[in-house]
C-alpha cells in the first residue's frame, strides 16, 4: 500500500501515528489500565478501613478491655469501703466491751447488795447472810448445832475464826452393771462376800476371813431355792464350801411385797456393795438407805414375761458402828402363782 501524505508528514515530524481504534471503544493496552484502576479502587477501600480504625472510634476488643478495667476499679472501691467499715465496727465493739473499774460489791436486782469476795481473816459476823449459787466462801455463818443421834462421834473442832466446817455431803448412789457369764466372788468381793442357795433355801456360803460386814436381816415372805440362774457363781475362798467352779443356785420369794432385807456395816470409808439379783414375771424395787434418817435411793427391775437378772453397785459411806440398809422387794407380781424376786450373792469391796 502506498504511504499517504499525512503519514509521511507525521513520520518526518516525529509524531507517532495515532493508534488504531479497537472495537468497543478501547485501545490496545486498555485491559491493563482497567486492571490498574481496579487495583487502585481496592487500595482505596483498604485505606478507607484503616482510616476508620484510626479515626478515634474504639473497636469491640477495646470496648471490652475498657469495661473490664472499670469493673476492677469498682470492685477495688467496694472492697476498700467494706474494710473501712469492718475496722470501725471492731474499734466500736472493743470500746464497748472494755472492762470497767472493779468493785467489791455486786448489786442485785431490787437494790440488794451481793456477796463480797471471800477474804482471808474475815470473821463470820462480817459475812452477809445470803450466799449466791456457785460461791464457796472460806467462812460462813455458824449453823445452828443439831444433835446427831446414834453417831457416837465427837463434834468437829471449830476453825480459828470461830466457824464450824460444813458437814460432809452424804455418799449414796446405785448404778446398774452387766453380769458376766461366770461371776468370780473371790475377785469381786475383796473385803467380803455372801452367796445364797448352794444347798437349799437356808444355805449360805461366806468369804473365809472376810470382814463379815454383809448381814442377812431376813425379809417378808417364804424363801425357796432354785438352780435356774443364767449366770453361775464361783469362788476359791469360801468358809462353808471352800471352792466352787460354777453354781447357778440362788433363793427367791413369791408374791407382791415379799423379798429380802440386807445390811452392810460401815467403817467411815467409801465402799461399794454389788448385789446380784433377779426377777421372774415381776417388778422388783431395790432401796438403799443411809443410817440415822439419811438419804435413800431407789431403783427398779422389771420383766413381766420371764426371768431377768442384773447387778447393782451401791456406793456408800457410813460411819463406823452404823449400817447401810438394803431392801429387795417384789413391788408387783405379774404372775399370780409366783411372780418373784431372787437373790444370788452380795460382794463388798
Amino acid at each position: 500500500m502506498g504511504e499517504t501524505d499525512r503519514e509521511r508528514t507525521d513520520r518526518r515530524s516525529g509524531v507517532p501515528a495515532t493508534a488504531p481504534t479497537i472495537a468497543g471503544g478501547g485501545t490496545p493496552g486498555g485491559g491493563s489500565g482497567a486492571a490498574d484502576g481496579g487495583a487502585a479502587a481496592a487500595g482505596g477501600g483498604t485505606a478507607e478501613r484503616v482510616g476508620a480504625a484510626g479515626s478515634g472510634q474504639p473497636t469491640r476488643s477495646a470496648q471490652r478491655r475498657m469495661a473490664r478495667t472499670r469493673q476492677r476499679r469498682l470492685w477495688a472501691v467496694e472492697g476498700l469501703t467494706v474494710f473501712v467499715c469492718l475496722v470501725g465496727l471492731v474499734a466500736y465493739l472493743g470500746r464497748e466491751s472494755a472492762p470497767g473499774p472493779e468493785t467489791d460489791h455486786a448489786v442485785m436486782p431490787g437494790g440488794q447488795a451481793g456477796v463480797e469476795r471471800p477474804s482471808v481473816g474475815r470473821t463470820a459476823s462480817a459475812l452477809p447472810a445470803v450466799v449466791s449459787p456457785g460461791l464457796n466462801p472460806r467462812a460462813r455463818p455458824a449453823p445452828t448445832p443439831t444433835a446427831t443421834p446414834g453417831a457416837g462421834s465427837a463434834a468437829p473442832a471449830p476453825a480459828p475464826d470461830g466457824t464450824l466446817p460444813a458437814p460432809a455431803r452424804p455418799v449414796l448412789d446405785i448404778t446398774r452393771v452387766e453380769v458376766p457369764a461366770t461371776v468370780d466372788l473371790t475377785q469381786v468381793g475383796t473385803r467380803d462376800w455372801l452367796h445364797w442357795g448352794l444347798r437349799g433355801a437356808d444355805s449360805t456360803v461366806r468369804k473365809r476371813d472376810g470382814s463379815g460386814a454383809i448381814v442377812d436381816a431376813g425379809g417378808p415372805g417364804v424363801r425357796a431355792g432354785h438352780d435356774t440362774n443364767p449366770e453361775v457363781f464361783a469362788w476359791r475362798d469360801g468358809a462353808e464350801a471352800h471352792q466352787e467352779t460354777g453354781t447357778p443356785t440362788g433363793v427367791h420369794t413369791c408374791g407382791t411385797d415379799s423379798g429380802f432385807a440386807l445390811a452392810v456395816a460401815g467403817d467411815g470409808e467409801v465402799r461399794t456393795a454389788r448385789l446380784y439379783v433377779g426377777v421372774w414375771m415381776a417388778r422388783g424395787r431395790l432401796e438403799a438407805r443411809l443410817p440415822d434418817g439419811g438419804p435413800a435411793v431407789t431403783v427398779r427391775l422389771e420383766d413381766p414375761h420371764t426371768e431377768h437378772t442384773a447387778g447393782f453397785d451401791v456406793r456408800f459411806q457410813a460411819p463406823r458402828g452404823t449400817r447401810l440398809s438394803l431392801s429387795w422387794i417384789t413391788e408387783h407380781a405379774f404372775n399370780p402363782d409366783c411372780g418373784s424376786v431372787s437373790l444370788q450373792a452380795v460382794a463388798l469391796r
